[in-house]
């Protein structure tokens, strides 16, 4: 209060640094899943069996099955390239969402893993984990304050 009886307000600093930090966190978390999945897509499309490998399955198709991992590959890669689209043009909502839907990817990965007598260490340290990280990421976009500027 100064001494003309008036109060002089000041901005809560601390809920614009929590937002924009929470904003940067976000956003790290988005680059680094869509570079993550995107790099898993290119090497699934050149190296497939190399690749294939670390997923936690027993077993891969070969010959002409072995397509598959090909579409494995523009699958992954097209993920991260939609999460890098939506970040970039500012849709953080539809991202949020978006995130949360595909977290179910690696939720049915991991839940392929098992059914099909794989890797338990890889069904959930790979593919629990990034499930887990995905849908994180896409609470924190979805719980972001709106800016109230014009």
């Amino acid at each position: 209060m100064s001494g003309t009886g008036t109060v002089t307000a000041t901005p809560n600093t601390t809920a614009i640094t929590s937002t924009t930090v929470r904003g940067r966190v976000a956003t790290v978390l988005a680059v680094l899943l869509a570079l993550g999945i995107g790099y898993v897509g290119v090497n699934y499309l050149l190296a497939p069996e190399s690749t294939a490998s670390g997923f936690g399955l027993p077993e891969w198709p070969h010959g002409g099955a072995a397509a598959f991992l090909d579409a494995k590959g523009i699958r992954d890669l097209a993920s991260g390239i939609t999460v890098l689209v939506l970040l970039g043009t500012g849709h953080r909502r539809a991202l949020g969402r978006l995130l949360l839907v595909d977290a179910l990817i690696p939720l049915g990965d991991a839940i392929t893993v098992l059914t099909h007598h794989g890797s338990a260490v890889a069904a959930f340290g790979i593919h629990g984990a990034t499930a887990v990280a995905v849908a994180a990421t896409g609470a924190l976009l979805l719980t972001e304050r709106r800016s109230t500027s014009s």
